[in-house]
C-alpha cells in the first residue's frame, strides 16, 4: 500500500485489509515478530477511537485521508485506553514496530 507523507511516497508491504469482524480485534493477541500491518477502511470520514488493550507491543497508528495522505500519526503503547485522530479520516493503518517495518517507521516518524 502506498501512502503519501509530505512529498514522499512510502510503500508499506504486507498490509492486510481488516474484515468487519477484525475491526473489533485489530492487533490484539498477535505476536510482534510475525505480525502484519492492518488496514481499516471506512466508507465515509470517521473519528473512531482505538485502544491497545491486549496488544503486547508498541505499534504505529497512521490515519489517512481519502487520497492516502497522512493526516495524523502516533506511536501507541500497550494497554492504552483511548487513541484518536485530530481530524476525520477514511483509513487507519496499524503497523507493528518490528524488524520488518523498521525502515518505514523511521521515514514516517523520523529517526528516533
Amino acid at each position: 500500500m502506498k501512502i503519501k507523507h509530505g512529498s514522499k511516497i512510502i510503500n508499506i508491504l504486507n498490509v492486510q485489509k481488516v474484515s468487519k469482524f477484525g475491526e473489533g480485534i485489530g492487533l490484539m493477541f498477535h505476536r510482534l515478530n510475525n505480525c502484519p500491518s492492518l488496514l481499516f477502511e471506512f466508507n465515509k470520514p470517521t473519528k473512531l477511537k482505538i485502544h491497545s488493550f491486549f496488544v503486547f507491543f508498541k505499534f504505529a497508528a497512521i490515519w489517512l485521508d481519502d487520497e492516502n495522505r497522512i493526516i495524523d500519526k502516533k506511536i501507541v503503547h500497550p494497554f492504552q485506553l483511548s487513541i484518536s485522530c485530530k481530524k476525520p479520516f477514511y483509513k487507519l493503518i496499524e503497523i507493528p514496530l518490528n524488524k520488518a517495518y523498521k525502515e518505514k517507521i523511521k521515514v514516517i516518524f523520523g529517526k528516533k
